[in-house]
């Protein structure tokens, strides 16, 4: 099957949703399909408000058409809110096309946390842009719960998995500093509540492992943690396997794939009990999610890694793939003509 995927978010950004996007594209070529990915590579681009680190398109609508046209896909799929999926959208709703989207970002709450704009104004447009599709694909149980109440529809899970070729246990010795070692990798961002990790007084030494629109702020007030900047491939892997206990502050995330990737390195999981960690980390076993985010720290440090690479490895990309091409909604090519 030919399927297109528009997506806002790409190379090169670093973010779990272009990791998810990169394995579905991988897996999708295993299992025999044509798949064009329309992206801000192909466009001129603009630096995203408050967050120059992402770009994007800069009026793609006549772009998005033409590559649509050209390729001729047999199912459709919109991965984000930005210029390129509203153009693709925009051309499918015109031309009776049906389309799939998937919600990897809890937007509203992102937004709020930059720019005084009221939560219930934003849920209201993803509710119209989602609503408009065949099918929306959210990553766990506990969003689909929290979008119903919002309104939206024909939701359906599809999940994220790890690759257990590259995020596997490692040395300790790659990391010098006193331990217990807490450790933090993802996107340095005031939404992702990271203070809430930095202004924990634990035992032993703090990483952080990213980048973001708020690294140096967050560096020059927290002088004794170690933030090393973006890593990537066996580096980051390196960095991860060598700490002792991952720390999730976010409480907006819709999952949390750093989660499962930290678990495959054999590392247990500190986080609140919130939307994400609740579907992902088995309490007790894998990690340990609670209000005190310190105690969630501290009982984690006791829990066996052999345990959390052994769920781990229960989460296949491929599997997920699969159940991806099976909720979209394929139609016939002749409609291009």
């Amino acid at each position: 099957m030919r399927i297109a995927v528009a997506t806002d978010a790409w190379h090169p950004q670093v973010n779990g949703v272009v990791r998810t996007l990169g394995q579905t594209a991988k897996y999708l070529k295993e299992l025999g399909h044509d798949v064009q990915f329309i992206t801000p590579q192909s466009f001129t681009t603009y630096p995203c408000p408050t967050y120059p680190s992402i770009r994007l398109a800069v009026f793609p609508t006549r772009g998005v058409r033409h590559m649509l046209r050209e390729f001729r896909p047999q199912a459709i799929h919109i991965a984000t809110e930005g210029p390129i999926g509203h153009a693709a959208r925009a051309l499918s709703r015109r031309l009776s096309l049906p389309f799939t989207t998937s919600y990897h970002t809890q937007f509203p709450e992102y937004v709020r946390a930059r720019v005084p704009l009221p939560i219930d104004w934003s849920y209201a447009y993803l509710r119209r842009y989602h609503n408009g599709a065949v099918r929306t694909m959210v990553a766990t149980p506990s969003m689909r719960e929290r979008l119903e109440t919002r309104g939206f529809k024909n939701l359906v899970i599809w999940a994220r998995g790890v690759d257990s070729g590259q995020f596997r246990p490692g040395l300790k010795s790659f990391l010098s500093d006193p331990r217990p070692i807490s450790m933090y990798m993802g996107r340095v961002a005031v939404e992702k509540n990271l203070e809430a990790f930095l202004d924990l007084d634990l035992p032993g030494s703090k990483y952080v492992v990213g980048d973001g629109p708020d690294l140096e702020q967050f560096r020059s007030r927290y002088p004794r943690v170690k933030f090393v900047g973006q890593k990537e491939g066996q580096e980051l892997t390196s960095y991860l396997a060598a700490s002792d206990v991952f720390v999730f502050p976010s409480l907006t995330d819709t999952f949390g794939l750093v989660l499962l990737e930290a678990m495959a390195c054999g590392v247990p999981v500190a986080a609140f009990p919130v939307t994400g960690p609740i579907d992902v980390v088995q309490q007790g076993k894998t990690g340990v999610l609670h209000q005190d985010l310190r105690q969630a720290v501290l009982e984690a440090l006791k829990l066996d890694p052999a345990d959390c690479v052994a769920y781990a490895k229960q989460h296949s990309w491929r599997s997920w793939t699969e159940r991806f091409v099976s909720f979209l909604e394929p139609f016939d090519d002749r409609r291009w003509r």
